[in-house]
């Protein structure tokens, strides 16, 4: 298994890969559905249409992944870099680059952004424009040449070898045991990574040959997480069933996977539901020689059927049918069982197993060990940037006794890792998790920036609520899910973001 400092480092490398890939998934629907449609197999044959597949799949898919890997990088110099370099790939292969454009596009960012600040502040007035420009086709150009000569050959013979294992896979009945690694690591929101950096590419080399491809649907099944969801549906009671009902439909319909992983983290053997369910999609798929024209995504119902390719409409269907059955009666069953088991325990829910638990979940509400005082609340913030924000709070923890100066310098490196935007105008920064040596006691810090800030990797990623948390061991789970429950509610929410009482924000948390 992953270490924890692991996990977090490949959840932002997902992340990463995400936002080169899903800012240019219309191209990607915008070729599948060429293909489906007009490809010698496809819906409504034609020729001539069906020539703009090779060309967009080759050079434009590709193009337009490295350029904004640069972009991510460096911004418009590194993407215009990033695209430059990614031609070199594409020149130099036969195979189509996507593996490779999501390796040239961020070097090529790297490259431009270390050259400007290698420059910065030499370069004479007047100069400026004529340097930039230089330096981004100077360094574009051997970056293509290194590519052409150097990293396109290496990544061909790469993909060749994984192609060659997928096919031992494929003809040794045994492709299916891959769900044994893809539906936990699914869970822990390693799902970008494994998609964008793992599927994707394979599939795309697989419709080249084939014209429709597996691994589209090895991640993105819905079937697993769909059959979880209707077991809480038919096995739970009141609001956990209402919340279960309507995640089915955004995971269904929207394509949202995420909206199921809480669900199985909180009962963690009902990884043994989405691994069954994950097993059984791939087998059907396997048996019906089935697949996806192109990535879906989302991967809703809708998204799915209209990337299938018409010979593989049944074992498709079939396969998402299959995999949410078995993942529903497994999912049942063991709910079921635990349910029987713990009917004792249901008026203890409150106080977690092991005794290190400070986080009443329930009500979403912090337990006696948590209650928070006005001397834990910050009214009023006025910041130029989260870190400042981040600096602020974690002050107060470390005045507050709950953790030690090194633990603030945790937080702005978890930052600036992955964002600790929750959405809704809420931020909940925290340490890194080799960090929580630095801590002396569970405690929290409410933050309200009326203006705002923005936090998220999006302009509209504003956030008004920040609260610092610290916590020990796994308890900033807890922690996280019961601050989002008890902000859960719109009007208390809208009321603490322009509060000036500071005895407000106590009673939310405290549940006074």
């Amino acid at each position: 298994m992953l270490s924890p400092e692991s996990k977090v480092k490949v959840q932002g490398a997902g992340r990463f890969l995400s936002n080169m890939v899903m800012p240019n998934i219309g191209a990607f629907i915008a070729w599948g559905l060429i293909s489906a449609l007009f490809i010698p197999s496809g819906w409504i044959p034609n020729e001539q249409l069906a020539e703009l597949s090779g060309p967009m799949i080759t050079y434009l898919l590709p193009l337009l992944i490295g350029y904004s890997g640069g972009r991510l990088i460096a911004g418009e110099r590194g993407a215009v870099v990033g695209a430059v370099i990614t031609m070199g790939l594409i020149a130099g292969s036969d195979i189509p680059m996507l593996m490779g454009a999501m390796i040239a596009g961020p070097f090529g960012g790297l490259a431009i952004k270390h050259f400007d600040a290698a420059v910065a502040g030499r370069i004479k007035s007047g100069f400026e424009m004529l340097v930039n420009n230089f330096s981004a086709g100077i360094i574009g150009m051997l970056g293509a040449i290194l590519a052409l000569y150097f990293i396109g050959p290496v990544l061909t013979v790469v993909s060749a070898m994984l192609s060659s294992g997928v096919e031992v896979l494929i003809q040794s009945d045994t492709l299916a045991l891959v769900a044994i690694i893809v539906e936990p690591a699914k869970i822990i929101f390693l799902n970008n990574a494994i998609n964008h950096g793992i599927f994707s590419p394979l599939g795309i080399s697989q419709v080249q040959e084939a014209g429709q491809s597996i691994f589209f649907l090895i991640e993105s099944n819905p079937g697993p997480g769909l059959g979880v969801l209707l077991a809480y549906a038919v096995t739970s009671k009141g609001r956990e069933q209402q919340t279960a009902a309507g995640a089915t439909i955004i995971h269904l319909f929207g394509g949202i996977q995420e909206v199921y992983f809480p669900y199985v983290l909180m009962k963690p053997r009902l990884l043994l539901a989405v691994i069954a369910g994950g097993i059984t999609g791939i087998y059907v798929l396997t048996l019906f020689d089935a697949g996806l024209i192109s990535p879906a995504s989302p991967g809703s119902i809708i998204a799915i059927l209209l990337m299938t390719a018409q010979s593989s409409l049944v074992g498709v269907v079939l396969s998402i049918a299959a995999s949410t059955l078995v993942s529903f009666l497994v999912a049942t069953l063991l709910l079921r069982h635990e349910i029987r088991r713990d009917e004792l325990k249901s008026e203890s829910n409150e106080s977690l197993v092991g005794g290190s638990a400070t986080i009443q979940l329930e009500r979403g509400v912090m337990s006696q060990a948590l209650k928070i005082t006005p001397q834990h609340v910050c009214l009023n913030i006025e910041a130029t940037s989260k870190e400042e924000v981040i600096s602020i709070l974690g002050q107060k923890l470390v005045d507050l006794g709950h953790v030690e100066p090194e633990y603030v310098d945790g937080m702005l490196k978890r930052e600036a890792l992955l964002s600790t935007y929750l959405g809704e105008s809420i931020a909940l920064p925290h340490g890194m998790i080799g960090g929580k040596q630095n801590i002396n006691q569970n405690g929290i810090v409410f933050g309200q920036i009326p203006k705002g800030i923005v936090w998220g990797s999006e302009p509209n990623d504003v956030a008004q609520i920040v609260v610092a948390i610290a916590a020990k061991g796994d308890s900033h789970i807890q922690m996280i899910s019961s601050i989002s429950t008890a902000l859960d509610d719109d009007s208390v929410l809208e009321r603490l973001k322009t509060t000036v009482d500071a005895n407000d924000v106590v009673r939310v948390f405290n549940g006074s």
